[in-house]
């Protein structure tokens, strides 16, 4: 399970001190920079690395006067500077530092959401591999259809967070581009090495053109790219939830010692961990939406997307990482029931080997339309009276015509349904 230290680590990105740290490490590297091409003396940065310190209550304090949150911190930075602060935040712009460390910030969330995938996919394997025959029925509409195993159903989830892994890899390195390029963008009192100097030393690329600000389309992707992996999980615990209803209980999320279902009902256990994460899916999925919105921006920039994204990106990636660290717990605890599984897969009387006897009575000659209808009227009267539906293909002297009980043992094997199955899982995990 995906440990406190994990949560710790997630919230502590977003926290002011982190903040301010960022953009004083963006500043300081701008120093650095100006140095090399003789703009800033050498000592004055060993000044300001020395006395810069961040006190997040005076910068608030100051904010209260100026309005204005960038003006507020390098006016706390100077105050304990000195007369070298004045090179501070020299030819740059507020969205300068701000996207830039932004971008610190996602990668450095991404890179925990990804050590959180990592393990939710040790988590999805394990259990794919315990139950790969483990036999289940296989559900379309809700309705029983074919035979599946509950592993094949990991592997499948397993395939897909391995997908959201993939979109999680290229939606950091979308979002890991600073700017350091001026008030719109064009250098025209800063020199473009101090951009790339800058980005090299803090991780970042720069971007390759920019208005006043980092374009939104890249945040957008990033977000979106959260939304769908809270997407998947949203899936997967509507499956859960599904499962663990009384009527199918296939598996069920582990009822702890001492654990209540319901104030009025002491018989109840509820599927909490799972309707959890759905609503919290829902959650990242609305700032998705927001995200989007940010992208359209008046002219070189406004500052509409600033609010949003002080609420969307602290948010979204402390819920995901939550999200995460609930299902990797809740699936490796989750208990399933085998036995149940074949209970439910024998309930329709043997109704689910319908396509193999309407495929073997095909190559036995009979036209598919007159196969269907067959199939069709001793499926439908074996469903509606409970009667063997093998017993009524063996009354049925249009199926006898071309099928004998040799045949009808051939087609009555779930292993049928299992013959690919180590071929799916070569696929999958490549072993």
């Amino acid at each position: 399970m995906i440990s406190r230290y994990s949560r710790e680590r997630m919230t502590a990105i977003w926290s002011q001190e982190n903040k301010y740290q960022k953009w004083l490490d963006v500043e300081i590297a701008a120093c650095e920079a100006m140095v090399k091409l003789d703009k800033v003396p050498a000592a004055a940065v060993e000044t300001i690395k020395t006395k810069a310190v961040i006190n997040v209550a005076r910068i608030d304090e100051i904010e209260k006067i100026t309005k204005h949150d960038v003006i507020a911190f390098v006016t706390s930075l100077t105050e304990k500077i000195g007369e070298d602060g004045r090179f501070i935040h020299m030819g740059l712009t507020s969205s300068d530092v701000l996207d830039t460390a932004l971008a610190m910030q996602l990668k450095e969330a991404a890179e925990i959401l990804l050590d959180d995938l990592d393990q939710l996919l040790v988590v999805l394997k394990k259990r794919s591999f315990e139950h790969k025959n483990t036999l289940m029925i296989g559900r379309s509409h809700g309705i029983h259809a074919e035979p599946i195993t509950f592993g094949l159903k990991m592997a499948l989830w397993y395939q897909e967070m391995q997908r959201n892994r993939e979109r999680l890899v290229r939606a950091k390195e979308t979002v890991s581009y600073g700017k350091i390029s001026g008030a719109v963008g064009t250098f025209s009192f800063i020199e473009p090495f101090i951009e790339e100097y800058v980005c090299e030393k803090l991780g970042l690329k720069p971007a390759p053109v920019s208005s006043q600000i980092i374009q939104r389309d890249r945040h957008a992707e990033f977000f979106t790219t959260l939304a769908i992996i809270a997407s998947s999980l949203d899936k997967f615990a509507q499956e859960i939830r599904l499962l663990q209803r009384t009527e199918v209980r296939e598996v069920e999320e582990y009822f702890s010692p001492g654990q209540k279902g319901s104030s009025a009902m002491p018989h109840k256990r509820n599927p909490v961990l799972s309707e959890n994460i759905s609503g919290l899916a829902r959650l990242v999925r609305s700032y998705a939406v927001a995200a989007l919105e940010d992208v359209a921006l008046w002219h070189e920039r406004d500052i509409s997307h600033s609010s949003v994204e002080r609420v969307i990106g602290p948010d979204a990636t402390i819920v995901l990482d939550f999200i995460l660290g609930r299902f990797t717990g809740m699936m490796e605890k989750l208990v399933v029931y085998p036995e149940r599984m074949t209970a439910n897969l024998n309930m329709t009387h043997g109704v689910i080997f319908s396509q193999m006897v309407l495929l073997m009575l095909i190559e036995k000659g009979t036209t598919r339309e007159d196969a269907y209808a067959i199939v069709q009227k001793n499926a439908m009267k074996s469903w509606e009276e409970g009667i063997a539906f093998r017993t009524l293909l063996e009354q049925d002297e249009a199926v006898q015509k071309f099928l004998n009980a040799r045949d009808l043992d051939g087609i009555f094997n779930v292993n049928n349904f299992l013959k690919n199955l180590d071929f799916i899982f070569n696929r999958v995990f490549g072993i």
